[in-house]
C-alpha cells in the first residue's frame, strides 16, 4: 500500500513558488540575483489598512470569526459590487477565504465530480489546472495565440464546450499576460455562453484596478446579467492594495455555492485571519486615491520593460492592459546556443540559462501553458529592472 495519496501524481508544485525559492536560495548564497518571478507589488500595504488591523489588535478582535467573514467584511465586498460592478448581492452570498486561491479551490472542491470538465484559457495562471486536478476535474485548455494578444475568441470558446463542460474560468486583466478583454470582447464570450446553460463561470478578477491606457474593466456577470445566477465572482485585496501576506481573498455567488463553499472551509481551515478581515474592511470601505497613483509606477515600469525587451533581437514583447506582468515570446531565439554550449531548446531551458549566468529569475512559459515565452514581473524597482532588462539584453546577444 502508497502511504502518500494517488491524487498527488495528478498535480506538480507552483513553479512560480519553485523559481521564487530558487532565486532566494541563490541570494542567500551570495549570488547576486534579481527576482523577477513574484507576482507581489514591492509597495508596503497603505498606512490606513495597516492602522485598522493594529486597531483590532487593541481592540481585541483577535478570536474566531464566522466560518466565511465577519458581517462587516461580507457587507463592505457587497458594497463594493454595488458600488464598482453594478453587481447587487446579499451577504449571504458571499464568501471570505485566505486568499484568492482558497476560494478557487473551495468552488471546485465544492461542485465537481469524476469527469467534469473545466475550460481554461491558455496562457494561465499556473494553479487553476492543478486545482481542478485536485479536486478530481478535467481541464481543458484553450490556447489563445499572440495575433489575439493571448485572448481567446468566442470561436474558440464555442467549440471548447462539451456537455461535461461544468466551468469556465476566466481571468482578465490576465496572469501571466496582462491582457485584458474589452467590453466587446467579453460580450462575445457571454454570448456563447448563454448558448450553453450547464456551463458556469469561475471570473477571477484579482487585478481588476491593475488597468491602464484607459483599459475599461468589466466582469461577465456585469456585462450579461443573464448569468448572475451560474456566476462566481472572485476577487480580493493581494495585488491592488498591496496586502498579499494578509491572506483574504471573497467571492459572490448563488447562495446554494456560496453555502457549498462554506462547509468546505468548516472542515479545512475554519476562519480567515481576524485581524486581516478588520484591514480588509477599510481597505475595500477607505480611501481609494493610492491606487491611481500607483499605477502610475506600474505604466512607468511597464513601458520600461517593454522598451528594453522589445529592443532585443528574437523577443517580441506585446503592451499589457493591466496587472503587473509582461509576456514576451522568444520565438526567435529557439535553437541558439549560449557560451557555455547549452542549445535553447525551449523556454524552460532559456529561463534556466539566464538565472544561471545572469542571476535574473523569470518563470518561463510552458509553466502558464504556452510557450516559447516567459514572464516578467515588473512589480519591482525601476532600478532593478533596468539592471535586469540590461542583462537580458547582454545574455540575448552572446547567444549564436
Amino acid at each position: 500500500m502508497t502511504f502518500l495519496s494517488a491524487t498527488l501524481t495528478r498535480v506538480k508544485p507552483s513553479p512560480t513558488i519553485a523559481v521564487t525559492t530558487k532565486a532566494q536560495a541563490l541570494k542567500a548564497a551570495g549570488r547576486d540575483v534579481i527576482g523577477l518571478g513574484a507576482g507581489e507589488p514591492d509597495f508596503d500595504t497603505p498606512q490606513h489598512i495597516k492602522d485598522a488591523g493594529l486597531a483590532a489588535i487593541t481592540a481585541g478582535k483577535t478570536k474566531y470569526t464566522a466560518v466565511d467573514g465577519i458581517a462587516e467584511l461580507k457587507q463592505a465586498i457587497c458594497d463594493k459590487f454595488a458600488r464598482e460592478n453594478d453587481l447587487r448581492y446579499t451577504p449571504d452570498q458571499v464568501s471570505v477565504g485566505s486568499g484568492g486561491k482558497q476560494i478557487l479551490y473551495n468552488a471546485l472542491m465544492a461542485t465537481m465530480n469524476p469527469g467534469d470538465e473545466v475550460l481554461i484559457p491558455a496562457p494561465y495562471w499556473v494553479s487553476y489546472p492543478d486545482m481542478v486536478l485536485l479536486a478530481g476535474g478535467e481541464p481543458r485548455i484553450v490556447s489563445a495565440s499572440p495575433e489575439s494578444k493571448y485572448k481567446i475568441t468566442a470561436e474558440q470558446l464555442d467549440a471548447a464546450i462539451t456537455p461535461k463542460t461544468k466551468w469556465f474560468i476566466f481571468n482578465s486583466p490576465s496572469n501571466p499576460t496582462g491582457a485584458g478583454y474589452t467590453h466587446s470582447e467579453l460580450k462575445k464570450l457571454t454570448d456563447v455562453l448563454l448558448r450553453h446553460p450547464h456551463v458556469w463561470v469561475m471570473t477571477d478578477d484579482m487585478y481588476e484596478h491593475l488597468s491602464y491606457d484607459g483599459f475599461e474593466f468589466a466582469t461577465p456577470a456585469q456585462v450579461e446579467p443573464a448569468l448572475y445566477e451560474r456566476t462566481l465572482t472572485c476577487n480580493g485585496v493581494s495585488k491592488a492594495y498591496a496586502m498579499t501576506g494578509w491572506r483574504i481573498g471573497y467571492a459572490a455567488g448563488p447562495k446554494m455555492l456560496i453555502d457549498a463553499m462554506r462547509k468546505i472551509q468548516s472542515q479545512s481551515t475554519s476562519n480567515p485571519c481576524t485581524i486581516s478581515q478588520w484591514a480588509a474592511v477599510e481597505a475595500l470601505n477607505g480611501p481609494q486615491d493610492f491606487l491611481a497613483e500607483n499605477n502610475k509606477i506600474f505604466v512607468r515600469r511597464r513601458d520600461l520593460v517593454v522598451h528594453m525587451l522589445s529592443a532585443i533581437d528574437g523577443i517580441t514583447c506585446p503592451v499589457p492592459e493591466g496587472a503587473f506582468y509582461v509576456y514576451p515570446s522568444i520565438k526567435g531565439l529557439i535553437g541558439k546556443t549560449t557560451q557555455n554550449g547549452t542549445v535553447i531548446e525551449n523556454d524552460e531551458v532559456f529561463a534556466t540559462q539566464l538565472l544561471e549566468q545572469t542571476g535574473v529569475a523569470v518563470v518561463f512559459g510552458a509553466a502558464f501553458g504556452l510557450s516559447p515565452n516567459f514572464r516578467v514581473s515588473y512589480a519591482t524597482s525601476d532600478e532593478a529592472l533596468t539592471e535586469a532588462c540590461t542583462r537580458i539584453q547582454t545574455f540575448c546577444a552572446s547567444l549564436v
